[in-house]
């Protein structure tokens, strides 16, 4: 960036100078081509008074005007630069290498201010102006000919045009939208900020405006949001004594070498008191060290609310396709009223393309200068630290504390799971060593036992001896077993105790970055309305006044009273100015949209698992007319196995389907913050999501094998299709087959392929298209980019949803259906210790450094993580009464058995048939595949046998197996909610000396400012006796002597206390 120095006589002038070569005209002569800024064409008194006119506004600014020192240099070629001479300026040639200086894009030109924030815009220009070697290009010699006809109509039609210049093509879009920025890069001057703009980059048709906040914008913006900033009071943080104090020194020692190599992941024995900041107390806080007083991720912060906050309200075309042509300036002068335009606004209406905060620097490299990105990568972004802790108050510090909660909440998640993996490993292994002594499955595996089972399927099943599902009976008791129900009451309990460890984790967090008292700010942020709801609320407003403006128009005015007339046209013009807000009413359409899409979503998802049903229906029809006997022994394994692969790619492509939905369907409610736009689209997505992933589940556990009838009286789908039966075993396998392919299919495609491979790819598009839009020629590709240039090619950071979601999800599967699954932890644990560096490395290398955002908590999620826990309660228990056996098992022994022992169980649970009580058409076609004549088949059930007097009803079996089946779920759900009820009782939210020290720090900030008053109280009474002093001599003399005395003395006392006082 060229820089610009000013002359005495123009110190008290803050506006950027706009400067154009002069222009050969065709009759040989040279004319300048200077234009005029914000609408004013030449106005007479030349440019000193005109760029007078254009001072920063007082109250934005803090510093005199002669300390601030502002320059944008619009130059609209660089081969004969015009400028005057009378001004006082001088243009600094360029040095060597101009962007060491700048830090390559961290830094301003002069290498002295730093860049705060980027905003990127798309412009047209020639493609032969790539050649020239500039750093600052700006196309706007025709801005001040636009500007001064900002209130006139439209340009366009009739325009006139430089003589001997060819006639230019308008493009009323483009011409808007550089309109706009030029008047709101104008209005960011004004609120104090600093620009330069960049235009000779690498990136074909991007322009880049850096944008750099001031020590008094900074001040005076953390006083606004209330930021609190350390001060240079210090106090000793409390340590633990005693056993704990030694318990505490041995776990250090044992965890040194996984603890992080960073200065701020180290135990901290001194602590400085926070406290908002406030101009006017700025000695109580430690401002030794200015430049890093306010770190980048604050400073960004400060010009982001800058941002929003700043209007662009005098666009000439309106936001809407084509809307800006109309002729109504009626219509057009509302609209520059009303239309304020913050940079949500204009990123959404593509007047900027990107705003974003720079990296501090790049990440890896030999000549790289070290920054906090870089010690982030080595320590906490790459795979081979992942036996490390994560270095979090450090990635709060670069990223904010929301996505430093994030991951504070993912590797508090990620350690929970270590016990539970080792339950349930320990429960998988007693499922191991007891298999041979389990007598159900023994008694299924003996041939001597020759029970002979009804067919599967119609006609082209045959019947088929139960001893060949003797694999699946003893795979089954590895996740069937008495230490299953064990399990599940410690995975409630682990659940509950989950979230009483994150609500104090969360609170010490709090209290380390100092985040307690945070309602306040947070409030403020709420409430910023969103650029869609300001452009709903406009287009409002103007169908209310033009509404309006046809009722007048219409109505005859009474000319007996003419003064009532007038006094009903004022109220109407004040209800017109009222703030206008969206109701129910206006977003009905879109409520009702929502509800029918979400019942249409859920019922798509129905079908497509009543689709994969019918599937394996007919697959397992199929695969018995097979000659092959290893063919159809293996039916069962084949069919789910597909079926399951199925689901799980059906449940990856609907999760992308889904979430697109759900963002549609909340940008159609325009809700008005972007706190409530969030809440209300994670709480469609997870709605979405939790149908899609969990419906084929399920469908297993509670109604495969539920509603299948019996032989001879089958419920048929469609007429054509019997609904499948579970195995004798039980349909536990088979839910486990399930949960574990979806779940690791998920975490290994979805959460980690999908994560790496699509960024890459997106990436790659983009480098190719660049290269065919712009081909650079060998200088221009040996050119190291700037900074800035760099990060703009990284993906935009998208929130936290996606992460957060990936992991609510995978929650549910390690605590919803945990019985039929004791290894689910174990595979989530191996998952999340990937999942965290890879999104630690997707942050640190190939995203743009997000906006960090204040949060003291992780918001809905929370309240969705304690939902799942509760229903996790209720679906265990129900998995364990209706999908196991071992509620059965359990009726079996205390009532049937005659011995006391399981012998004789799987002969108890299964019914007789009498073949020749088949259905027309519905019995096998060749019975005697098995090598005799089959009279009597057994099918799984609790039915009367074929010689009773009552043939093939319900037996009392059945309800009493039903009876104890609803009151273990009862018991085991109330007895598991009053547990994790009373853990959370035990448990404190706030750890005992996080309470102390939070009293600590309040008392130590009343004693703060109690000394800060009694040190004013004192100079106040100093001078109360100094003055008292004074005027005890004037009540001894003359009036003329105390008059002297008192008019020497008095204002040399008032002077000193002034100065005292500063």
């Amino acid at each position: 960036m060229l820089s610009l120095e000013r002359g005495p006589e123009d110190a008290a002038i803050n506006r950027p100078f706009s400067f154009c070569r002069k222009r050969a005209s065709a009759s040989g002569h040279t004319e300048e081509a200077a234009g005029a800024v914000d609408g004013e064409g030449a106005p007479p008194g030349g440019p000193r008074e005109q760029a007078a006119k254009m001072r920063v506004h007082e109250k934005y600014s803090t510093l005199p005007a002669e300390d601030r020192s502002v320059h944008i240099i619009n130059i609209c070629a660089i081969e004969d630069i015009g400028y005057l001479p009378s001004e006082g300026t001088l243009l600094n040639s360029l040095s060597v290498d101009p962007d060491a200086k700048c830090k390559y894009g961290l830094y301003f030109r002069d290498g002295k201010r730093k860049v705060d924030y980027i905003l990127v815009y798309h412009h047209k220009r020639p493609s032969g102006s790539r050649a020239l070697p500039k750093r600052v290009l700006h196309n706007d010699a025709a801005l001040g000919a636009r500007g001064a006809k900002q209130d006139q109509p439209l340009p366009g039609k009739g325009s006139q045009v430089e003589a001997g210049s060819p006639e230019p093509s308008v493009d009323y879009h483009e011409d808007d939208k550089q309109f706009r920025r030029e008047e709101y890069e104008g209005n960011l001057l004004e609120a104090g900020l600093e620009l330069e703009r960049d235009q000779d980059t690498k990136i074909h048709g991007v322009g880049f405006v850096k944008i750099h906040a001031p020590w008094n914008v900074l001040c005076r913006e953390a006083e606004f949001l209330k930021l609190k900033m350390p001060t240079k009071k210090m106090y000793n943080i409390s340590e633990t004594r005693g056993l704990l104090k030694t318990i505490n020194s041995v776990l250090q020692k044992i965890t040194d070498p996984i603890q992080p190599k960073v200065a701020e992941h180290r135990p901290q024995t001194t602590k400085r008191l926070y406290y908002p900041f406030s101009r006017e107390k700025q000695h109580l806080f430690d401002l030794s060290d200015k430049d890093s007083f306010f770190d980048s991720k604050t400073r960004s912060t400060i010009v982001y609310e800058i941002l929003k906050r700043t209007t662009c309200t005098k666009a000439k075309y309106s936001m809407g396709q084509g809307e800006g042509r109309k002729k109504d300036s009626a219509l057009l002068s509302k609209r520059r009223k009303c239309g304020k335009y913050g940079i949500t606004s204009l990123l959404a209406n593509g007047v900027y393309s990107a705003a974003y905060p720079l990296h501090d620097g790049d990440y890896e490299g030999d000549n790289v200068d070290f920054n906090d990105r870089k010690l982030l990568y080595e320590e906490w972004a790459r795979y081979g630290v992942f036996y490390k802790y994560q270095p979090i108050d450090l990635v709060r510090k670069y990223f904010g504390e929301k996505i430093g909660l994030y991951f504070a909440w993912l590797g508090a998640y990620t350690q929970m799971l270590i016990p539970a993996s080792i339950v349930g490993i320990i429960v998988f292994l007693y499922g191991c060593a007891t298999v041979d002594q389990n007598i159900p499955s023994m008694e299924m595996c003996d041939q001597r036992y020759n029970i002979t089972m009804c067919p599967l399927c119609d006609k082209t099943c045959s019947y088929w001896k139960m001893s060949s599902a003797c694999a699946t009976a003893r795979a089954s008791h590895l996740f069937d077993n008495p230490a299953t129900v064990f399990f599940s009451v410690f995975m409630a309990l682990w659940a509950a105790t989950f979230m009483e460890h994150w609500k104090r984790k969360q609170m010490r967090l709090n209290y380390r970055w100092d985040l307690t008292g945070f309602e306040e700010e947070e409030e403020a942020v709420k409430d910023h309305p969103r650029a869609e709801y300001e452009a709903r609320v406009l287009e409002k407003s103007l169908r209310k006044e033009f509404k309006n403006k046809e009722k007048r128009r219409h109505v005859p005015e009474e000319s007996t009273n003419k003064w009532k007339q007038r006094v009903k046209s004022a109220m109407a013009g004040v209800k017109l100015t009222d703030k206008v807000k969206l109701t129910w009413k206006d977003r009905f359409p879109a409520y009702l949209t929502n509800l029918v899409s979400i019942i249409f979503m859920i019922a798509v998802t129905f079908a497509i698992v009543l689709g994969v049903i019918i599937y394996r229906i007919s697959m397992a029809a199929a695969l018995a007319m097979n000659s092959s006997p290893s063919v159809r022994s293996n039916i069962r394994v084949t069919v789910t196995a597909t079926a399951v692969i199925i689901n799980l790619v059906v449940i990856i492509l609907l999760d992308e389907v889904y979430g697109c939905i759900a963002r549609w369907l909340t940008k159609i409610e325009v809700p008005k913050t972007e706190k409530s736009f969030e809440e209300r689209l994670i709480f469609k997505a997870f709605l979405l999501k939790f149908v899609n992933s969990y419906t084929p589940i399920f469908y297993v556990a509670f109604f495969k094998g539920r509603f299948v009838g019996r032989p001879g009286d089958y419920v048929y789908i469609f007429r054509s299709f019997r609904m499948e039966e579970c195995a004798p075993g039980g349909c536990l396998m088979e839910l486990c087959i399930q949960l574990s392919i979806i779940m690791l299919g998920k975490q290994l495609i979805q959460n980690n392929l999908f994560e790496i491979g699509i960024p890459k790819m997106k990436k790659l598009i983009r480098r190719l298209r660049r290269r065919r839009q712009s081909p650079s020629d060998h200088e221009e590709q040996g050119k190291r980019k700037q900074r800035y240039e760099v990060d703009y090619n990284l993906e935009p950071f998208a929130g936290l949803t996606p992460e957060y979601m990936e992991m609510i999800i995978q929650f549910g599967f390690v605590t919803l259906f945990v019985a039929s699954f004791p290894l689910a932890p174990l595979f989530a644990l191996l998952n999340n210790i990937i999942e965290i560096r890879l999104d630690a490395k997707k942050f640190v290398t190939e995203l743009r450094r997000p906006v960090a955002v204040r949060a003291k908590d992780i918001g809905i999620w929370y309240n969705i993580l304690r939902g799942v826990g509760k229903l996790a309660v209720i679906i265990n228990a129900f998995v364990i009464s209706f999908t196991s056996d071992f509620i059965p098992r359990l009726v079996y022994l205390y009532m049937y058995s005659q011995n006391g022992t399981m012998h004789g169980f799987v002969n108890h649970t299964l019914s007789s048939f009498n073949v020749s009580d088949f259905q027309n058409g519905t019995a096998p076609n060749d019975p005697l595949d098995l090598g005799y004549e089959v009279q009597i088949c057994r099918y799984k059930d609790y039915r009367e046998p074929p010689w009773s007097e009552h043939k093939y009803d319900i037996s009392k079996d059945f309800w009493a197996v039903l009876a104890a089946r609803l009151a273990f779920v009862i018991v085991f759900q109330n007895l598991v909610m009053f547990m994790s009820d009373f853990v959370d009782w035990v448990i404190p939210d706030i750890p005992k000396d996080i309470s102390q020290q939070i009293h600590k720090e309040k008392v130590l900030m009343v004693e703060l400012f109690m000394r800060e008053e009694q040190g004013k109280q004192q100079l106040l009474d100093t001078w109360m006796e100094k003055e008292h002093a004074r005027e005890e001599p004037c009540n001894n003399h003359t009036p003329k002597a105390c008059s002297d005395s008192c008019g020497s003395s008095g204002p040399a006392l008032s002077h000193a206390y002034h100065g005292d006082a500063l």
